[in-house]
């Protein structure tokens, strides 16, 4: 396909992806109210709580708007997801083998959810997040945040949250090209728990271990399933090269026709 002609459909595509992100970006001006209550709620239970004053800043002129618009766009690109996501793929597919593409059809179907999972668990631990990172703050003290800051660590916490929750895929898409063998993850298991561990850990800090265990036992179940079906793979990988060697061995082996004698 020439230059020009891949330029006009990448126009196309990321303009469909626009413009399926408009509902979402509608949808969250609409809730705003709700959405900036519910970040916010830590806050007042540390009020309530702790006796110390805690709340947002909006420090400029147009820092409500710039907040509002934020979040409306960055809901709108994660409702819009499925969407950008498959303009993507099917702008890469033509390139494609038929076996490559329903491997990265299979991996885009496991991705979208795996991603929002993630993103979901992160709000859930998000309040345990703000409680933890405040209990510094010295009693009859204040804590007053910048509300775009506030913001922003929220928005890491469930993107970071959502990246890990895609590391199974990755995993078994470095297994399926045959870079890493199932085995050779189960080896790192102890280095795995002990990561998994201090991430649920700083999630959840303190005395609240079922959080920490709601946290990490939904990683250590995506990592060791992604390593089952590693191995699994593998298996049926070496089946396929001893059944290929055995053919060929066999082919070899066989012994030339009288006739084809003769003729030599």
């Amino acid at each position: 396909m020439p230059l020009k002609e891949h330029l006009i459909e990448a126009r196309n595509r990321i303009f469909k992806s626009a413009l399926a992100m408009i509902p979402g970006i509608v949808i969250a001006w609409i809730i705003y109210g709700q959405l900036i209550g519910a970040l916010t709620k830590p806050l007042g239970d540390i009020e309530k709580a702790r006796g110390i004053v805690a709340s947002l800043n909006f420090p400029g002129v147009t820092t409500s708007f710039d907040l509002k618009l934020q979040i409306s766009l960055i809901l709108g690109l994660v409702i819009a997801s499925p969407v950008w996501i498959y303009q993507l793929w099917a702008f890469i597919t033509p390139g494609l083998t038929k076996k490559e593409r329903r491997y990265t059809l299979s991996y885009m179907f496991a991705s979208v959810p795996l991603f929002l999972a993630g993103v979901w668990a992160g709000w859930i631990i998000w309040p345990n997040i703000v409680m933890a990172m405040t209990s510094f703050t010295p009693s009859g003290g204040s804590n007053i945040m910048d509300a775009l800051d506030y913001l922003r660590f929220a928005l890491q916490l469930m993107i970071f949250m959502g990246v890990a929750f895609l590391v199974p895929v990755v995993l078994f898409a470095l297994n399926a090209i045959g870079l890493v063998r199932g085995t050779t993850y189960l080896k790192a298991w102890r280095f795995t728990i002990l990561g998994v561990t201090i991430v649920s850990a700083m999630a959840a800090p303190g005395s609240d271990v079922m959080s920490m265990f709601f946290l990490g036992v939904p990683l250590l179940v995506l990592y060791f399933g992604a390593i089952g079906l590693c191995i699994i793979n593998d298996k049926r990988r070496d089946r396929r090269t001893a059944k290929q060697a055995r053919e060929t061995d066999s082919t070899a082996d066989l012994a030339t026709p009288l006739h084809d004698l003769e003729e030599i």
